[in-house]
């Protein structure tokens, strides 16, 4: 059975809260944090998270991968706290 990847957009909507794209796209925030602790390569992580040929237009799909990899690490340090209901930031 083939999985159903959620659409994207070039650049996650942005801000100091949770947003349901943020909800819809964890498990890609979490294979970018993976990718990015193993040394991949942003051209292979986007063309196996995103289904983007960097080749085609590499100033873009730069772009998406930079900016989903910040909100990847958003969620990583602070993002997540919204998810266990501690939405101080000063809370551990």
């Amino acid at each position: 059975m083939e999985r159903s990847t959620p659409t994207f957009l070039d650049e996650p909507p942005p801000g100091p809260q949770l947003t349901s794209y943020d909800r819809e796209h964890m498990v890609l925030y979490l294979r970018l944090l993976d990718a990015e602790r193993d040394g991949a390569d942003w051209r292979e992580v986007v063309q196996v998270l995103f289904g983007l040929d960097a080749n085609d237009d590499p100033q873009r799909c730069q772009k998406i991968h930079a900016a989903h990899l910040a909100r990847a690490k958003w969620m990583s340090e602070s993002g997540y706290r919204e998810l266990l209901g501690k939405v101080n930031p000063t809370e551990p």
